[in-house]
């Protein structure tokens, strides 16, 4: 079996011509890279093509540096927008909470048993009540207030957090704060939210009263990327469970917290696995 620090993972877009697919990978074959799998997908009405390759580098015949100059190469001459994971480095991840326990367990439990092949760097709230579940863990735990006068301060702080621990990815596991224009535009593409409700039906708060006054069929829950239109984001996944006339508003929750862990962790694997690229405002995620 190869070693993650082995392998390597790239992610390409870029308009669709002939000649993609062949180019890249004989750019990887002529530095001696071996392709383990690739997946592609060609949108035939905005004409653009999407590549996920995964390939091992431990029989590279020059080195890492070269091979990126390779493909820098490739990627300028195809028009391409590109990014390269190497597997020796591991995603760092903050988790962002108020008071809902369920997704924050979830995530945790999930990475200790080895579904999420990450490092959770810090979790940080706007509540201390969740303190007690980071220490179960081991995981760092700050508790920064917010209100309407401190926001932005409050946000200064936490993205001070993130940057001296070297995080690269943002979970909100049903931060219950809007975050400012400003700090959602610096971590584009980095931030994962955990709706409850199947977007774009019930946006915004108390969806589940407001589907239980609809008499909905299905609820559901969606994880998308945040962006600074307020539950628009690209969507990552998503899911729904059937409902009827006899469940109550305290039914709904309880089913769609089932269906949130569930979502947010398929998400969040899908992002540190570099199986998802994002274009004209939804997702392509690869197999």
């Amino acid at each position: 079996m190869t070693a993650s620090s082995d392998l390597a993972t790239l992610l390409v877009s870029c308009p669709d011509r002939k000649g993609l697919v062949a180019s890249l990978a004989q750019t990887l074959y002529g530095h001696g890279a071996n392709i383990l799998d690739a997946d592609q997908h060609t949108d035939p009405v905005a004409q653009m093509f999407f590549q996920r390759i995964r390939f091992d580098l431990s029989s590279l015949t020059t080195d890492r540096v070269a091979l990126e100059a390779a493909i820098r190469e490739v990627a300028g001459r195809m028009h391409m927008d590109w990014r390269l994971a190497w597997g020796h480095h591991e995603k760092r991840l903050a988790i962002f909470v108020s008071r809902y326990d369920h997704c924050l367990y979830d995530l945790l439990l999930r990475h200790r048993a080895g579904e999420l092949a990450c490092d959770v760097a810090l979790v940080i709230s706007n509540h201390p009540d969740l303190a007690p579940v980071a220490a179960q863990f081991d995981v760092p735990f700050h508790h920064l207030p917010i209100d309407a006068a401190t926001k932005l301060a409050q946000e200064a702080a936490a993205e001070a957090l993130l940057v001296a621990a070297g995080v690269d990815t943002i979970i909100l596991a049903r931060y219950m704060q809007v975050l400012s224009e400003g700090f959602t535009a610096r971590w584009a593409s980095r931030i994962i939210n955990i709706h409850h409700s199947f977007l774009p039906a019930f946006i915004g708060g108390n969806p589940h009263r407001r589907a239980f006054e609809r008499g909905v069929k299905l609820i559901g829950a969606t994880a998308h990327y945040a962006t600074v239109d307020l539950d628009e984001g690209p969507i990552i996944e998503q899911a729904v469970v059937r409902c009827s006339h006899r469940d109550s508003v305290e039914d709904l929750v309880r089913k769609g917290r089932d269906l949130e862990k569930v979502v947010l962790a398929a998400a969040v694997r899908w992002h540190l696995e570099d199986r998802v690229l994002v274009y004209a405002g939804k997702t392509v995620v690869f197999d």
